[in-house]
C-alpha cells in the first residue's frame, strides 16, 4: 500500500491553494526562452545542492521536459519539493544577472516545480539501482537528509533501512512545511517516487534508543546515517504556559497538515504568534488562510531585525497580519483558557544589548498562542556514542565528509544544522552518502567525489 494513503481526506490544509500555481507548457516554455545561458552562472552557485540550472531551463525550452527534470534530480532528487518550498528569492534567483538589470528574475522555482512534477506525475525514472556490494547502511529519520542520501546510496549499490518513528516519511515536508507550499500528499508522493529506485526500506513505527538499539545497528549494518531532524517545539518558560490555547508552532502544522477533520477551536478570532523567523511567518499566513480576524507576529526586537524572510512578510502583511515589536512575553492571562498574551517593552542599549523596559507591560487580548521560538535538538539520542560529539545539542560533524567523530557515523539535516533549508539537508544527504561509499570501499571519505565509482543512471 502506497504511503499516500494514509493521508486522512479530510484534512485542514486541502483549504489552501499554492502560492505558485503550476506553469502551463506555454508560460514555462516563454520564462525558459528568457534564461540568458550563462556559462558561468551565479545561479548554479547559489544552490545547495549546484543544479545545472542553465542546462534544465535550456532543455524546458526546447521541449524536453523530461531532460529537464533528469538534470535537475541528478543533483538534487528532492528536486520535486524544494522547487516549492526552496526560497528561491533568496538563493538562486537572488543572483540571477536580470537583478543587475534591475529586470525580474527568471522564475527558477516555478521552472523546476513545471519539469520535476511531470517526472513524477508519469513516474519517469531516471536512475537505477547498482551492483549490489553486499555492504548495508542504516539510516535514522525518513525527512530529506535520508531519503537523499538513501537514494544516492542504492545509486552505488549499497542497501539501505530508514528507521523512522512516525508512522508516514518525509519528515517536515509532510508534517511541517506550510501548506501554502507543499501538502502533505505531494510530499509523501515524492517519497514513493524516490523509493521507486528499489532497495530503500523503511521501518515505520521504530524508535531508535527504545524499538532498536544504537548497539544493534552497529552490529548488523556497515555504516549509520543520522538525519532525525529537531524534536519538539520549545515552551515559554513564563506562568500560564499550560493553559489551553497554547500552541506549539510545529505541533499545529502538523495537525493542521494531517490530521483528519482537525479545526481550529471555536471562538478564535486573535491570535499572537511568537516569534520572528520563517515558521513564525508560516503559521500567522496560515491563521490568515483559515480567515481568522486579527493575527499577530509578536517579537522582541523590531521589524528590522527578524530572521524570517522579508518577501515571505510582506505577503503576510498583505494577507493582513499585523507585527507586534519589541514586545517580549512575560505571562499568559487566563482563567483556563488563553484570554491575553502580557508582555514587556524591549529596547536595544548603546552596547547593542536587549533590554526590558521597566514598567512597561502590557496585554495583548488573544484566544489563541502560538510559540514559534524554536525546536529541542534531538541530538542527545547519540550522547553515548564513542566519539561523536554535540554542540549545544546538535550532531558534530566534518563539513566536507557530514562524518561525526565516529568514523561509522555519518549525519545531515537540521540535527546537524539547528535548522536550515530542505535543500541543504538534501546536499548534505548527497555528500554523506558519496562519503559513506567511499569509506565502505576503503578509501577516505575527505577525497570522495560521485564520479569516483560508477553510479547508475538511464537515459534522457
Amino acid at each position: 500500500m502506497s504511503e499516500t494513503t494514509k493521508l486522512p481526506k479530510a484534512r485542514l490544509e486541502t483549504r489552501f491553494s499554492p502560492k505558485e500555481p503550476l506553469m502551463t507548457k506555454h508560460d514555462a516554455v516563454v520564462e525558459a526562452n528568457r534564461c540568458l545561458y550563462c556559462v558561468d552562472a551565479p545561479c548554479i552557485d547559489s544552490c545547495p545542492t549546484s543544479i545545472d540550472i542553465p542546462e534544465f531551463i535550456r532543455r524546458i525550452a526546447t521541449g524536453n521536459r523530461e531532460g529537464a527534470a533528469k538534470a535537475i534530480l541528478e543533483a538534487n532528487i528532492l528536486g520535486y519539493s524544494c522547487g516549492q518550498v526552496c526560497p528561491t528569492e533568496v538563493l538562486c534567483e537572488s543572483t540571477c544577472v536580470f537583478q543587475e538589470m534591475e529586470e525580474e528574475p527568471i522564475r527558477i522555482g516555478e521552472l523546476q516545480h513545471y519539469a520535476t512534477d511531470n517526472a513524477l506525475e508519469e513516474n519517469i525514472q531516471f536512475f537505477e539501482a547498482g551492483e549490489p556490494t553486499g555492504q548495508k547502511v542504516a539510516l535514522v529519520g525518513a525527512g530529506p537528509a535520508s531519503l537523499s542520501c538513501a537514494h544516492r546510496l542504492r545509486r552505488f549499490g549499497h542497501e539501505t533501512t530508514i528507521f523512522e518513528a512516525k508512522e508516514r516519511p518525509g519528515g517536515l515536508n509532510t508534517d511541517g512545511v506550510a501548506p501554502y507550499k507543499l501538502q502533505a500528499d505531494q510530499s509523501l508522493r515524492e517519497v514513493e517516487y524516490v523509493r521507486q529506485i528499489g532497495g530503500i526500506d523503511i521501518e515505520y513505527g521504530t524508535k531508535v534508543g527504545e524499538d532498536v538499539t544504537l548497539e544493534e545497528l552497529e552490529d548488523e549494518y556497515d555504516a549509520i546515517f543520522i538525519g532525525v531532524g529537531l524534536g519538539a517545539d520549545n515552551r515559554l518558560g513564563v506562568d500560564g504556559a499550560d493553559l489551553d490555547g497554547v500552541w506549539g508552532a510545529v505541533e499545529f502544522i502538523e495537525r493542521l497538515k494531517v490530521e483528519d477533520n482537525f479545526e481550529l477551536p471555536d471562538g478564535v478570532d486573535r491570535v499572537c504568534v511568537v516569534g520572528g523567523g520563517n515558521t513564525a511567518i508560516d503559521v500567522v499566513r496560515q491563521m490568515r488562510g483559515l480567515d481568522v480576524d486579527d493575527v499577530m507576529m509578536v517579537y522582541r526586537r523590531d521589524e528590522a531585525s527578524m530572521s524570517g524572510y522579508d518577501h515571505e512578510w510582506e505577503g503576510a502583511k498583505k494577507e493582513g497580519a499585523r507585527g507586534v515589536w519589541h514586545a517580549q512575553p512575560a505571562e499568559i492571562i487566563g482563567d483556563g483558557q488563553v484570554e491575553a498574551l502580557r508582555c514587556r517593552r524591549t529596547r536595544t542599549n548603546d552596547n547593542g544589548e536587549l533590554e526590558v523596559v521597566d514598567g512597561s507591560e502590557f496585554d495583548i487580548p488573544c484566544d489563541m498562542i502560538v510559540l514559534a521560538i524554536g525546536q529541542s535538538k534531538l541530538g542527545e539520542l547519540f550522547e553515548d556514542v564513542e566519539g561523536l560529539e554535540l554542540d549545544w545539542g546538535c550532531v558534530v560533524v566534518d563539513e566536507k565528509t557530514q562524518q561525526t567523530g565516529n568514523a561509522k557515523y555519518f549525519a545531515g539535516g537540521d540535527c546537524v544544522s539547528g535548522g536550515k533549508e530542505v535543500v541543504d539537508a538534501v546536499e548534505e544527504g548527497k555528500v554523506a552518502a558519496r562519503s559513506i561509499d567511499a569509506m565502505l570501499q576503503g578509501r577516505d571519505p575527505a577525497e570522495a567525489e560521485d564520479d569516483a565509482r560508477p553510479v547508475a543512471v538511464s537515459g534522457y
